[in-house]
């Protein structure tokens, strides 16, 4: 009798402990990884030696050597039918162009005077002495579905187009980054000589002056064309005797050194893993992060000494790299119901672009793809949660609090909301697309000088890393991912949503 109460009590014990006996093997994956692991992923990541890990530049190349070699490592294969062979590559191949920084030069009206890297930047364009009739185009666009075309019964051959910033309805720096290419696109299809923007965003002109005077990388062609020669400026439009001064004027002069440009290529990095679901598994969630970073010394942006000039990301983004690696790792050992497509994006330092390429060639169908969780974040100052934003606005709420709440974390929704982080990471372009795609960010309530002490600074190395928090945030990630994919049915986007109708559209709802 009394041997048979002990075996009861120790079987009861055993079994009472956490992970162990059949809850161990109930458990998914991501239960099971080591912080070894991710403290590896993110001492590679945001090592010294891949310098910043720059879009075009070898450390950006390094790392996504190291995240396609984690793929193989792990079994898993690359999009079907789109390489040649399961295993042959994990690149999608993104274009680019690099360019010099901005050039001297004058924009001359009458006998006022605008200075390049003062009142104007040069965006793009090579040497050019122009001076031509100013003709005033409003936004530079054309929107066949909306009937509305700024170039109506305009003749801009051989002249100089004046356009605003942005589009009617949108005025933020991403939209109007997003737009300005294709601003330019239209003025050289009409014949245009050159292209004035006015840049009004809500950004200190400052800000603009010091971040796109220097390199600049944008989406290019396949090889470098005399339309790329074409002049593009951008005005201080927040001035208003600029802009008074642009919008009357008939004849300007152009005079620009122009800036180098080269073309150069970086990879998104694509991982398949098939679901288990026979039905299910034709739709997939998609798991995104980007793993490129600023680079070195002036590239950086911000201050550095010559005893560290390198810009490790270990925060932006090397932290979500290692999340979507922790995710490969446990779908690659257990695969939910529906497919998973995982995605390390690049160039979203430079304007999304990466993401944006992608979703002009994805490599699934888009109307296949149920829901993305982007990774994304400047860093965290507080270790007892996750940050989501777009989580009360993307349909799965309930699925990343309890996924949270299993590794002892809670939920903060859409912290410093003033900072518009919604449209700020990859995740937008694909809300723009209409999937529900919100940002699982590290645990922050509001930006402050613990936030800043680290972002985009030399200091954001991996011995200023959580390793403990670093883990748990990853294991949060997957399993959020893991009971998306296992859903009856996929996330909506709240009704009344500014990305609903374009959900509607691409789900044919």
């Amino acid at each position: 009798m009394t041997r048979n109460i002990l075996l009861f009590t120790c079987s009861f014990l055993i079994a009472a402990i956490p992970g162990f006996s059949q809850k161990k093997n109930a458990l998914p994956p991501e239960f099971s990884i080591k912080k070894t692991e991710t403290e590896a992923h993110m001492r590679f990541l945001a090592s010294d030696e891949l310098m910043g890990r720059r879009t075009g530049e070898q450390g950006n190349m390094v790392a996504a050597r190291y995240i396609a070699e984690q793929f193989r490592k792990l079994g898993i294969g690359n999009v079907p039918g789109v390489f040649a062979s399961p295993t042959d590559s994990y690149f999608q191949n993104v274009p680019f162009e690099k360019m010099g920084p901005n050039g001297t030069g004058e924009i001359t009206i009458d006998a006022q005077i605008l200075k390049s890297g003062q009142d104007w930047i040069l965006m793009s364009g090579g040497a050019a002495d122009l001076h031509a009739e100013l003709v005033y185009a409003g936004y530079g666009l054309e929107n066949q579905a909306k009937a509305w075309d700024d170039y109506k019964d305009l003749d801009v051959k051989g002249k100089i187009v004046l356009v605003q910033s942005g589009t009617p309805e949108v005025q933020t720096p991403s939209e109007i980054i997003a737009v300005s290419s294709e601003k330019r696109s239209i003025a050289i299809q009409k014949g245009a000589a050159g292209l004035i923007e006015l840049f009004n965003a809500p950004v200190p002109w400052n800000m603009v002056n010091k971040y796109f005077t220097g390199e600049k990388i944008s989406l290019g062609e396949e090889s470098i064309t005399s339309a790329q020669a074409f002049p593009h400026a951008w005005v201080n439009g927040k001035e208003a005797n600029l802009t008074r001064t642009l919008r009357s004027a008939k004849q300007v002069g152009f005079k620009t050194s122009g800036r180098t440009r080269q073309l150069v290529s970086s990879y998104n990095v694509a991982g398949y893993i098939p679901g288990s679901d026979p039905k299910l598994k034709n739709e997939y969630i998609l798991l995104t992060a980007h793993y490129d970073h600023v680079g070195t010394g002036k590239q950086g942006g911000q201050p550095f000494s010559p005893e560290d000039s390198i810009f490790n990301g270990a925060r932006d983004n090397a932290f979500g790299t290692v999340a979507l690696l922790t995710a490969a790792e446990a779908f690659a050992r257990k695969p939910p119901k529906r497919s998973v497509l995982i995605i390390a994006l690049t160039a979203e330092e430079v304007g999304l672009l990466g993401s944006r390429y992608y979703t002009a060639h994805p490599l699934l169908p888009l109307k296949n793809c149920i829901f993305n969780i982007n990774s994304d974040g400047a860093g965290y100052n507080d270790t007892s949660i996750a940050a989501v934003m777009g989580l009360e606005r993307t349909g799965a709420r309930a699925e990343i609090e309890k996924a949270c709440q299993a590794f002892g974390l809670g939920v903060f929704a859409d912290p410093s909301p003033e900072q518009g982080l919604f449209d700020r990471s990859d995740n937008v372009n694909f809300a723009k697309e209409g999937i529900p795609a919100p940002t699982f960010t590290p645990g922050f309530r509001e930006f402050n000088g613990d936030i800043m002490k680290h972002y985009h600074q030399v200091s954001d190395h991996p011995e200023t890393i959580d390793f403990d928090y670093l883990l748990k945030f990853s294991q949060a990630f997957t399993y959020a991912a893991r009971l998306i994919a296992n859903r009856a049915t996929a996330p909506q986007w709240t009704k009344g949503d500014k990305y609903e109708e374009a959900s509607k559209r691409l789900y044919n709802k």
